[in-house]
């Protein structure tokens, strides 16, 4: 029997979280995926992996083989990949890139800041984590547009790379991307370099060096992991300067509350709206029964705004304390870029308060903000400081 979560109409997909909550906290649409919208639950399933897997994608090879995927595996492929790839994120790896990062931010937030309107999509929240996962794969200078450019392609179609059939332009960017890196790999195998790409072609493992479609899920797993939760986060960053100015004013009196500033911005725009996980066995959850095999979809958004949980929970409140959001998931699939994340929208912040005295988005549209991904564009109006 379908136990449907159509209700009444909804002005805006916080109003529809906020009635599942209430109303369908886990529920279904005919046969679709059930869709879970409290934090105890979304943070019940994102712990407990031997129940709800990650291996959800259909994903294969040329051969028909399943691609190597650390995203949408269970231990111990999991454990492998992640302990390879983490290596990517280690505190040393990421102090590393804070004066690169610094640089790069001060040069696009100055060009930013030198007209009276600009993208902040494209002047810097993209081009920012971008620069910082190309240098982190020896990608050569004269080698990043045509990165970007593929990196553009990809994310544009993320969803549906991961999930679905992915568009042309999504297939030909892979396709092209993975002949990249596989020529760069070949050249690294007889000459080192001093990159991260280059240390793991040379690592050695217990089962012998990583292979070529494991250092190629790496390089996509870099460029999802460093790169689309840093945008999401400045632009929920601008979203919030936008939405409420005084904000903006307090931390430019106050710089040193843009840490919290931004774990709320993680909590009140969460940069992953939900994640997916497969029922590995028969299992109930709030009196509803899911099947194994069954779709679910924890809702990560809905949870970071669970009344059950957050005082003012509808409420943006800078200096929130304690502050346990999920935006950054949990267990086993926590998101390995979430230091580097942080970093890199600390940095963002910190420079646009420095050279700006207040940004605003041109034609304000939060429904398309509050969709899956980030918008390709966000034109914005820009104050420069005096």
């Amino acid at each position: 029997m379908s136990d449907a979560t159509s209700g009444p109409p909804f002005e805006d997909v916080h109003a529809e979280y906020r009635w599942l909550r209430d109303e369908r906290p886990v529920a279904r649409d005919d046969d679709g995926p059930w869709r879970v919208a409290l934090y105890e639950d979304v943070r019940h399933i994102l712990k407990t992996h031997a129940t709800y897997s990650s291996a959800v994608s259909r994903a294969v090879d040329d051969d028909g083989n399943a691609r190597p995927s650390m995203l949408f595996s269970d231990p111990p492929v999991h454990s492998r990949l992640r302990d390879l790839v983490s290596r990517a994120f280690t505190p040393r790896q990421v102090a590393a890139q804070a004066d690169a990062i610094e640089q790069r931010c001060e040069r696009l937030v100055e060009g930013l800041a030198s007209n009276d309107t600009g993208d902040i999509v494209k002047g810097l929240a993209a081009p920012l984590p971008v620069g910082v996962i190309a240098t982190m794969l020896g990608v050569e200078d004269g080698d990043f547009e045509q990165f970007k450019r593929w990196s553009d392609a990809i994310f544009s179609n993320i969803g549906d790379i991961l999930l679905a059939t992915p568009n042309d332009a999504a297939v030909s960017a892979s396709e092209q991307m993975n002949a990249y890196f596989l020529a760069r790999i070949a050249e690294l195998r007889t000459t080192p370099r001093n990159h991260l790409l280059s240390d793991l072609v040379h690592v050695e493992t217990n089962e012998g060096r990583l292979t070529d479609p494991e250092l190629l899920m790496f390089c996509a797993l870099l460029l999802i992991a460093g790169n689309e939760t840093t945008t999401s986060l400045i632009v929920g960053a601008t979203r919030i300067f936008h939405e409420q100015p005084a904000v903006f004013d307090r931390l430019k009196r106050s710089p040193e509350a843009v840490p919290a500033f931004l774990e709320e911005t993680l909590r009140y725009h969460s940069p992953f709206k939900m994640t997916i996980r497969r029922a590995l066995h028969d299992v109930e959850l709030r009196g509803q029964k899911i099947s194994e095999g069954d779709l679910v979809l924890p809702l990560i958004a809905s949870a970071n705004r669970d009344e059950r949980v957050f005082d003012r929970a509808s409420e943006f409140v800078v200096d929130r304390n304690p502050n346990p959001h999920l935006a950054f998931g949990l267990g086993i699939h926590s998101c390995l870029g979430a230091s580097l994340a942080r970093l890199e929208g600390k940095i963002a912040v910190t420079s646009l308060l420095e050279h700006l005295d207040g940004i605003a988005i041109s034609d304000f549209d939060p429904v398309e903000l509050d969709g899956f991904g980030v918008p390709a564009s966000i034109p914005v109006e820009l104050r420069r400081a005096a």
